[in-house]
């Protein structure tokens, strides 16, 4: 079985940023959201691999392939086309209606930029995330 690539790490999350976030617009969209995020959650930011942003976890196990692992709760990435926001939506689709501007992927919502968006939809993206991940892997909300 392939070794999971995303694992928290001990790298510093700022430096990340400024390094990784090509526009300043990332940039200050980054940090607006470490805040968003830290003070919902109340958790600290951590790397997640080499790029992803996350707050929180919950350790997972998959019956079927026997894979588990670790991974965040909610978290984003300032990547170069978008900004990648980590929320499940299968549990809160409806609440995309009223999200504002965004693309959908397999497992994330892009943005542009954060004004794109309205934030309390995204907080009410990241409780039905958080209670959702909780409840299906037997921790207490």
């Amino acid at each position: 079985m392939a070794e999971i690539k995303t694992k928290q790490t001990n790298a510093d999350v700022i430096d990340f940023i400024n390094a990784f976030a090509d526009t300043e617009q990332k940039r200050i969209d980054s940090f607006e959201l470490i805040n968003l995020m830290q003070d919902f959650t109340g958790c600290e930011p951590k790397m997640w691999g080499s790029s992803i942003i996350g707050f929180g976890s919950y350790h997972y196990k998959y019956e079927k392939c026997r894979q588990e692992g670790d991974s965040p709760l909610v978290g984003f990435s300032p990547r170069k086309a978008a900004i990648s926001l980590y929320v499940y939506v299968g549990q809160g689709t409806e609440l995309l209606n009223d999200l504002g501007k965004y693309k959908m992927g397999k497992a994330c919502i892009y943005i542009k930029k954060l004004s794109d968006i309205d934030q309390n939809v995204l907080k009410n993206l990241m409780k039905e995330t958080i209670h959702f991940l909780k409840s299906r892997y037997d921790e207490k909300p």
